[in-house]
């Protein structure tokens, strides 16, 4: 008697890691759902960007995806500026990327590499992340130090 009632202890105790870990297994096995998207201002340059705000958006972001048109991205949306560090788990496209600071302005951009499990950090605490396909901010004109027109995000 006692072992059963032990055992029924032990698997009440672990069935929310369980839980919690199939969760999170089952959020990046698969791509996000096309996201709501808003026409935002990046410099002089106009973008079609899906927002990822929650958690599991986020995690997602572009994994599994084949491809991404020119003009076209993802904005990350975080509560409060952090320190955040994207990398390329399970994202089959070269992508940009530009930590934008809570004011909408650019405090750097970095290229990422397909597949790469190396982390690349903000250099400070920002609050939005934009990916766009690599080589989009240059091409478009877009330098650290401009600003993005969020329209109220």
């Amino acid at each position: 008697m006692k072992a059963a009632l032990f055992s029924l202890f032990l698997v009440a105790a672990l069935l929310p890691s369980l839980q919690s870990c199939a969760g999170k297994k089952a959020v990046t096995d698969s791509p996000n759902p096309i996201l709501k998207t808003a026409l935002i201002k990046v410099g002089s340059a106009e973008v079609l960007a899906e927002i990822a705000r929650t958690e599991v958006e986020r995690e997602r972001g572009l994994m599994f995806r084949t491809s991404l048109e020119d003009g076209k991205g993802m904005l990350f949306v975080f509560d409060k500026d952090e320190m955040l560090s994207f990398w390329m788990k399970n994202t089959l496209i070269p992508l940009s990327l530009a930590y934008i600071a809570s004011d909408g302005t650019i405090r750097q951009i970095v290229e990422l590499e397909p597949q790469s499990l190396q982390p690349i950090r903000a250099d400070r605490s920002v609050r939005y992340a934009l990916e766009m396909p690599k080589r989009w901010f240059e091409r478009a004109g877009v330098r650290v130090g401009d600003r993005v027109d969020l329209g109220g995000l």
